[in-house]
Formats: C-alpha cells, structure tokens, sequence
C-alpha cells in the first residue's frame, strides 16, 4: 500500500495551527516563565518527600509521612514504570512548555472527533478551538487541576475510537481505544473520566439501537467485541493504579464509615458535601452570558467606572481603597460557595447548539443534544429533585462532589453538536425558505433570549447573594453600607446587561454570517476563516479575565517559594527521624506547603483517611484542640500566630515519640466508643483497642517497668525499624497511622512476620515479647505487587494489538 503523504499536510497545517494559537494565548510559556498553580504547587510539596526519595534511591515509596500523618501515596505521586501508556503519557506533557502542551491536546483531540462525526477540517479546526476554550476548561489551569484537564483532553480522542468501531471501523477504532483508554487512566481523574463514560455509555446504546433497526446487528455486534477487548486492554495497562487506588478509596472519605453517627455509613460522601457545589438552576446562563451571575467570586464590579466606586468615593473612602474593593468585590451573586468564573460555553457555540437540534438528524443529534441536557440538570445537584435519587441509588454518584464540573463535558456535547449544524449547511447548502424558520428560531431563543436579559435584567432578579451580609457592614456606618450595598446590586446588574449585549452581538455576526454562506454570498474560504476569527475572539476576550499574562511568574520567584523560612530552619535543626508539625496560623487541614520539609498533621488532599477525618472531625476541628491525640501523633512542634512577626515557634514536650510501652489497655465495644475514648486520655498510660482485635491480646499481662524502652532506628517513607527491650511481653504503640494493617503494612520482629493492631483509633500497637528486638514496619501493596506484573504484560500485548490492527488496516484499503 502506498501512502499519500498530501492527505497528511491539511492536518499538519491544522496541528501547526493549534500550535501557534496556544502560543498566543499562553506566550509567557514560552518566554521561560512558571505558572502559578494552587494545586501544582500543594502537590509539589506534599510529594516532595517521596520526590527526594525516589529520586536519591531509584525506588518508588507508596507512602508518604508528610500529610495527615501517613498516607498512600497513589494519589500524591506515583511512577508505573511498566504502563505504556503512562510513559507515553509523560512524554507527551514535555513536548511543549506547560500549559501549551495541555492546549494543543485538548485540540487534537476534539479535532480528531469531529473529523470522525464528518466535520470537514475547517470546521473541525473551529470546533476543536471552541472546546479548547470554553471558559470551564481554561479557569481550571491556572487552578493546577492538570490531570482534569488531561483527561478532557484525552475524552474526545476516546469518543472517536469508540464511534469509529460502532462504525465499522474496527481495527483503526480499537487502536484509538486501546490507547485511550489508557491515556485516559493516566490523566487520573476518576470524576470526569466517569462522567465521561456516562457520556459514551449514552452513545453506545443509542447507535446500537439505530444498528439494529438497520439490520445491522453484525456491526453493531463486533464493534461492542471490540471496544470491550481494545478497553480492557487499555484499562489493565493500569492496574496497579487503578486497583491501588480502588483498595485505597474504601478507607478514605468516600468508603464506608464505622461510626453510627456519619449519615454515609454505607459508602460515599456526605450528600451535603458533595452537592455543596451546586449550579442554581438560573445560572445555567452563564453557558449563553458569561457575566451573568457576575463571574468569578471576587471579581471586578468595574473599577473606577462602578457605581460601586462612586458611592465609596462621595462617602469619604480613599480612592485606593475603593479601588481596590471593586477590582475584587462582590461581583459573583451564586450559590458556589467557591466561584473561579463562569462555565461559558461560547455564544456563537449556543446559537450552533440550538440550530443543530434542528438541522442535525439521526442517533448523533439525540445522543448530543439529550446528553447536554440532563448534564445540565446533574450540574443543578441539590437543586434538582431527581439528583437524590441519583445519588441514593446510581452506582459510584455519590463519590463525588462538585458536581458543577459535569459542564465541562457539556461544552465537548454542545460544541460537536453545533458544529454539525455547520456540516450539514456546508453540506446541503438548504434553500432560504426551508432554513429560515430554525435559523429564526435558533435565533431568537439565544440571541433573543440574550437581548432580554441586556434590556430588562431587574425583571427577573433582584441580584442579591447569600454572602451580602459582610457587604451590608464594611464601615459600620448603616446609612453608607445601605449605598454601597445597593451599589453593589447596580454593577452586578450591569455586568449582566454589558455581557447579554456581547453575546447578543456575537451572535448576530455570526449569524449574519451563515446567512450569507447559505445564500451563496461567501464563499468558503472567507466564510471559515472568519467565523474562526470569530469564536476565537469571543473566547479569548472572557478567558483572559480569569487566565492571562499576570498568572506567570519568573521561575527563579516560583523556586524561591519553596525557600526554608526561618521557622522551617528552626524545626530542621531538630535531627529526629520522625516527628510530626501542625501549622495554625493557616487552614492547616486545607495547606500542603508544611509538607515540603516536615511531617505535617495537616496537609492538603481530596481523598484524606476516613479515620483520619473523623479524628479531626472530633478532636481537632475545635479550640482548645484535643491534645491527647496531638500528643499521641507526636505532634512536636506547633507553629502559632505571634503579633509581632506574624509565626513563632512552640514545642510540645508532651510529645509521645515515635514509639512507647502503655500500662494497660482496655477492650472497645466499637468505632463510637473508641472515638469517644480518646476524648481525654493518657496515651502513654492506657491504649483503647477495638474489640475486633482482642484476640491478639488475650493473654497478655501488661508488667510496667520504668527500665523497658523501645525506640525508632531508621526512618524511611515505607520502612520504620525500632528497637525494643523489655523484660516481659508489652504492648507498644506507634505514632503511625494504621492503614490495611497485617495486609499492605506488615509487621517483622527479628525478621519473622508478627501480626499488629489498631489503637486509640488511628495509630499502630503491637504485642512485643520479651528481651531484646529488632521491629520493621514495611509498607508493601498487594496490588501493586501483582499489577505491575499486568501492567507489564497488557503493555507487550498493547503494542501487538497495535501491530495487528495496523496490519489488517493495511490490508483493508489494499
């Protein structure tokens, strides 16, 4: 078979071009600069000190001490060396400087897609901007959710594998499913990879519906055998993540509780927290009207041209001060109770949207148009009754909380549906008279419904916000704050009338524009050129109000936030292997930055330890913190608030240490009881153990004795190693956290497996005989003992499936 390597240059062209438009947007990038990420760098210093680890020793540790007091560490850092799609993976995010390369992903693969759908490149090339975009899936860069944006890159690449074998494309289609699949795992984000799959899953039923009612079961048969096949094997490529991540998920937040009081005790989050980031069924506009619920929390209300301001300046407040307040006021009016910007879909992508209900026909439109819909309603969470039977009862919802993030993959739905409304003109080209009615439809229901909210806003809102109440109280003057507030209700509606007539006005141009396309006035290459121009213009205009050139920084300035403070050098004088430091002049349950040079109590995750959790629920949620189970966590030093300089420094000399003998224990009915137990205790007096574990102490006669020590030897992430003398048999507790015990963590005295327990809730205990001992604490994962093996096998098989496919693709168009 020859190639034809002239089919290859339109695509070229167009990589060339995403390219070149990531270059504009992002243009520090390439000038050497680092963007600032919230996330990127909480997840830097939690990982470091696996990182340093890994990178002084060449072994990977699955543990890490340097948040919550222990934890896995599957979703801090981890490396699959036997993943070939993880290494592919890594080696595609350095292409391009950070985030470029996450730009020009996301466009590839949503260029792809609709090339697949039937979308000629013009219109793919406008689509794949337009998804790349849309305002959600660029706000969450600079918020450091790289791997959410990874794994929106690599949906519609995925998509388009699994059409295609739907299709009868089988062998080219279960190559980009097999490999997808696998990116797709490697992005690791469980939340938007299964909504994604909801998504697909939606698709998949409906085309086989479609297939059979052509009769053509066979297709519809073979292409399900090989989406099965080509995912299984991509899926496996990640076994040791995936089933790592599986077992770990069961102890965390989102498994089932022991305690009679959590409302989750079956499994899952707490249906209050996870619906805590809730759409409001009105703020679905801001898909239309990008300021339509005001933006971003702590947006602009408009500056020195506010009405805002003025109030502020005839009352006497510095101009600086006013200034400042309504550069970042009260501009969003929302339920989020955390707002970074809209999810904008684009105004021109609505009006697409809308037509294409019209225009577009077959299992495509009511796979696309339905699916953007009830995404809608999912987003609206608390707001919208048939979410609580969603949650009570569709597997894996509520695992999850911010539902909000479910848009994201509406703007993939709502972008692909309008740009095959632009196919099918382009394709049809339809008589006036037979695309007038939808086109003035379409029309008015976006364009129109925009122009009423630009005219009339206050007729529909009042524009107040559940967070007024501190607007309502700024100089504790009543008469002034009363201005202000009203102030504030003006510019919020103002911010909405200015985007409704944008969006209006986008919308007319680009309608005029198809018009003319349609009537044969424009001829193709001024037609989409232009309108790209368009999307483009209208996407970067609201985006650079949430991501732009002031989100980079020098890296030399990035590097040096990772400085030791004074207070830090202050601590790492202190040469114990192991001991733990709490932060309180900060949200320490919600600040990973401790973690880079310290064990930190705190620390910063999504998926913290259940047990771990309901302990600071209880004990260290409240002032005075529980100190007896600070002490029993080995909670050194404390950094406090001081007036002067901002921290100081306490040490605790009450401090349990690594590793100490009790004088007695006592038997635990249950999880209540122990939580309770440790409300005010002695943890080097008397250990709590739950009854599940009595039989490993039933004949233990604890004889205290001042001469018994035990103490820590060796420090590593995975490896503890203690040394013990006594002489009878004790029960020594450890100021670790138990995970898995007897199962992934193990327990060696003298080399010889012993089995250990929990006490006090949270920590590790062990029988320890008499004399003198050598005790190794090993952290040693079943799954991923046994799923490197697969990764490494569905790795060879993976690029057999490959060479195959490529084979009998070969031979197809022979």
């Amino acid at each position: 078979m020859k190639f034809d390597f002239k089919k290859l240059i339109p695509h070229l062209i167009a990589l060339v071009a995403f390219v070149f438009i990531a270059g504009i947007y992002v243009t520090p990038a390439f000038q050497g600069k680092h963007l600032q990420q919230h996330d990127i760098t909480q997840a830097t210093a939690a990982a470091h000190e696996i990182t340093a680890y890994a990178d002084s020793t060449k072994i990977n540790s699955w543990w890490t001490n340097s948040m919550f007091g222990g934890m896995p560490s599957y979703m801090i850092r981890a490396r699959y060396p036997n993943s070939i799609t993880t290494q592919i993976g890594t080696a595609v995010n350095y292409i391009l400087p950070s985030p470029a390369n996450f730009l020009v992903i996301e466009m590839l693969g949503m260029y792809v897609l609709l090339l697949v759908l039937g979308a000629n490149i013009w219109l793919s090339v406008l689509g794949a901007i337009a998804y790349t975009f849309c305002s959600y899936n660029m706000i969450i860069i600079p918020a450091g959710h790289t791997s959410k944006v990874l794994a929106l890159a690599y949906a519609p690449f995925l998509a388009a594998g699994i059409i295609l074998c739907m299709r009868g494309r089988y062998w080219i289609g279960g190559v980009l499913t097999t490999v997808f699949t696998g990116l797709e795992l490697y992005a690791n984000h469980v939340q938007i990879t299964y909504y994604f799959a909801l998504m697909i899953a939606v698709y998949v039923v409906i085309e086989s519906i479609s297939l059979i009612r052509q009769g053509k079961t066979k297709q519809m048969v073979t292409g399900l055998i090989m989406i099965g096949i080509a995912s299984l094997i991509g899926a496996a490529n990640h076994t040791t993540r995936l089933w790592s991540n599986y077992e770990y998920s069961k102890e965390t937040i989102r498994g089932k509780s022991e305690l009679t009081s959590n409302k989750q005790s079956t499994g899952g989050l707490d249906k209050d927290y996870a619906f805590s980031y809730s759409y409001g069924k009105w703020e679905t506009g801001t898909l239309l009207i990008p300021n339509f619920y005001g933006g971003a929390m702590g947006g602009t209300l408009g500056g020195s041209k506010s009405e805002t301001y003025k109030v502020m300046n005839n009352n006497g407040i510095p101009d600086e001060n006013a200034l400042q307040f309504t550069e970042r006021g009260y501009a969003y009016w929302g339920e989020l109770p955390i707002a970074g910007g809209p999810a904008y879909a684009g105004a021109i992508v609505c009006f697409l949207f809308v037509l294409g209900c019209f225009l577009v026909k077959g299992p495509l439109k009511w796979w696309l148009a339905g699916i953007t819909f009830v995404f809608i309603t999912f987003s609206w969470g608390k707001n919208f009754f048939f979410n609580d039977f969603m949650f009570s009862y569709f597997p894996m919802f509520n695992k999850f909380r911010a539902i909000t993030m479910i848009l994201s993959l509406v703007q993939l739905s709502m972008v692909a549906l309008g740009v095959l409304a632009l196919e099918q003109l382009a394709e049809h080209k339809p008589k006036w008279e037979d695309f007038k009615k939808p086109f003035l439809i379409s029309l008015g229901l976006t364009a129109g419904v925009a122009l009423i909210f630009a005219l009339i806003p206050g007729v529909f809102f009042d524009f107040r916000s559940p967070a007024d109440q501190a607007a309502q109280q700024l100089t504790g003057n009543k008469e002034v704050d009363t201005q202000i507030w009203r102030a504030i209700l003006s510019d919020r509606a103002s911010l909405l009338r200015a985007d409704a007539f944008r969006s209006v006005i986008f919308i007319v141009l680009a309608a005029g524009l198809i018009w003319a396309f349609t009537l044969n006035k424009l001829k193709e290459i001024v037609f989409y050129p232009i309108l790209i121009l368009l999307v483009i213009i209208d996407f970067f205009a609201v985006d650079k109000r949430y991501f732009n050139k002031d989100n980079f920084e020098d890296k030399a300035v990035y590097e040096e936030s990772f400085s030791p403070s004074p207070i830090d050098q202050q601590i790492l004088q202190d040469k114990s292997p192991d001991y733990r430091v709490i932060d309180l002049t900060t949200s320490f349950t919600q600040d990973a930055r401790l973690s880079y040079y310290h064990k930190s109590l705190g620390g910063y995750h999504a998926a913290k330890l259940r047990r771990f959790q309901e302990v600071l629920e209880h004990h260290l949620s409240q002032n005075p913190l529980n100190m007896s189970v600070l002490n029993m966590l080995n909670t050194k030093y404390f950094i406090v608030p001081n007036q002067q300089n901002g921290q100081m420094l306490q040490t605790n000399p009450d401090a349990c240490g690594n590793a100490w003998f009790v004088k007695e224990f006592k038997i635990v009915p249950n999880a209540d009881a122990e939580i309770k137990a440790i409300t005010q205790f002695n943890p080097k007096q008397t250990a709590f153990v739950d009854k599940s574990f009595e039989s490993q102490l039933t004949n233990l006669k604890i004889q205290s004795d001042s001469s018994n020590t035990i103490r820590l030897t060796k420090y590593l992430p995975d490896e503890l190693t203690y040394e013990s003398n006594a002489k009878t048999d004790q029960l020594a507790v450890f100021s670790e956290i138990f995970y898995k015990g007897n199962q992934d963590w193990k327990a060696y005295v003298d080399g010889k497996y012993t089995p250990h327990l929990r006490a006090d809730y949270l920590l590790r205990a062990m029988v320890v005989p008499a004399g003198k001992h050598t005790i190794l604490f090993k952290f040693d994962p079943v799954a991923v003992e046994k799923g490197n093996t697969v990764d490494l096998i569905t790795s060879v098989l993976m690029v057999a499936f490959l060479g195959i496919a490529l084979f009998f693709e070969a031979r197809r168009k022979s």
